[in-house]
């Protein structure tokens, strides 16, 4: 009780020195500039003990109840940092001490690529949402593989992989030729390998929304052996029926999980309360997170069990994690809260996770998935 209360109290103050200090200074510059930034701190702070250790004093908190084993990979905590941040690898020696029980690099592609022209992410401050445009810069597959081989997480690390974003791609058996490529070399790095089919900043669309052209795709990675689970990324803006077409697809070549979901490209769909919204980008934040909410609930509603469901999208707060949770997801990803919240928020939602275990009941975080939907 008081170790919790010292948390909770530390929590309340940093996140104090974010809203009224921090926050403010870094929305008054460019967001690219203070995510370089950050990822250069970050990645400092990761190379020495004594760095990490004063990182984990200010963020980190840990309970057995969140502790659960999937897929033979064990995870500490539930609240993982998605693909899209760490785009190179750069933070893996830190993130255990900021609180995150695992995280998603890249996406990683065949090839290095420098990503599309700036301005290339933009803030939504009104609706607590970002318009990123990156267009998967990241320093190629081979690079990043290195990187990660030598940085030795303490934390499972998925390895996000996608098409290179050049016209190169453009004929869609170029791209699943770029997927095996990136796959078979990350076959035995990381602790599993996510399919990005849903990168809404890429010249080439979204072609593996096709459930005949991911059978392709799946079909061509599954040559390569691999003991890694294998994930794949949806689009928050597919149809229910698109959404099924391709869960067939995935289950008959037996794909272990969906990450629900990606950025969303649909503005109609969306309640954006700022004046100006970028017209290109796809839209993190509070504003999706009814879109990743629903998904996962139909998903775990019509296909049971078949998939292990990562629920990402607009988690600012534990009950908006546990909600994803008691709705079918077994893990969490996170960004955008992060960014509008502080990076306390990530301790912040684990130790709110176990209050509210308690207050339903639960012994621990595995009994409460899917909760609401057995009412």
């Amino acid at each position: 009780m008081i170790l919790n209360s010292i948390v909770a109290t530390r929590n309340r103050v940093v996140k104090g020195i974010y809203k009224h200090i921090a926050k403010p200074f870094f929305f008054r510059q460019d967001p690219e500039d203070v995510h370089d930034r950050v990822t250069s701190l970050g990645r400092r702070l990761g190379m020495s003990a004594i760095t990490r250790g004063a990182t984990s004093l200010l963020f980190s908190y840990a309970n057995p109840v969140l502790k659960q084993q999937i897929h033979g990979i064990t995870f500490e905590n539930p609240v993982g940092l998605a693909a899209g941040f760490d785009k190179n690898a750069h933070l893996v020696g830190i993130l255990p001490s900021v609180g995150f029980g695992w995280s998603e690099i890249g996406s990683i592609t065949a090839r290095p690529c420098e990503g599309n022209p700036k301005p290339r992410l933009h803030r939504l401050p009104k609706s607590e949402a970002l318009v990123v445009y990156y267009g998967l810069m990241n320093d190629g597959c081979d690079v990043v593989k290195e990187r990660l081989v030598e940085a030795k997480a303490h934390i499972p690390v998925g390895t996000s992989i996608a098409p290179t974003n050049d016209e190169q791609t453009s004929d869609y058996r170029k791209a699943i030729e770029e997927y095996v490529y990136s796959y078979r070399q990350l076959a035995e790095v990381g602790s599993y390998t996510t399919l990005n089919l849903s990168c809404p900043n890429t010249c080439n669309d979204q072609p593996f929304t096709d459930p005949k052209k991911l059978g392709e795709l799946l079909a061509a990675v599954q040559k390569v052996k691999s003991s890694k689970p294998l994930f794949l990324k949806l689009s928050p803006d597919l149809s229910m029926e698109n959404l099924d077409a391709l869960l067939a697809v995935a289950k008959r070549y037996e794909v272990e999980g969906v990450i629900c979901t990606n950025l969303s490209k649909n503005r109609k769909g969306l309640v954006l309360k700022d004046d100006v919204v970028p017209p290109k980008g796809g839209i993190s934040g509070r504003v999706v997170q009814a879109q990743s909410d629903a998904m996962i609930k139909h998903i775990a509603t019509h296909w049971g069990n078949t998939f292990t469901i990562v629920g990402c999208g607009g988690v600012f707060s534990a009950e908006d994690a546990y909600r994803k949770i008691c709705l079918g997801a077994s893990l969490i990803q996170m960004i955008t809260g992060m960014i509008f919240e502080g990076p306390q928020v990530v301790s912040t939602i684990n130790q709110g996770l176990v209050e509210l275990l308690k207050r339903d009941g639960f012994s621990s975080i595995s009994e409460a998935i899917g909760k609401d939907l057995k009412r």
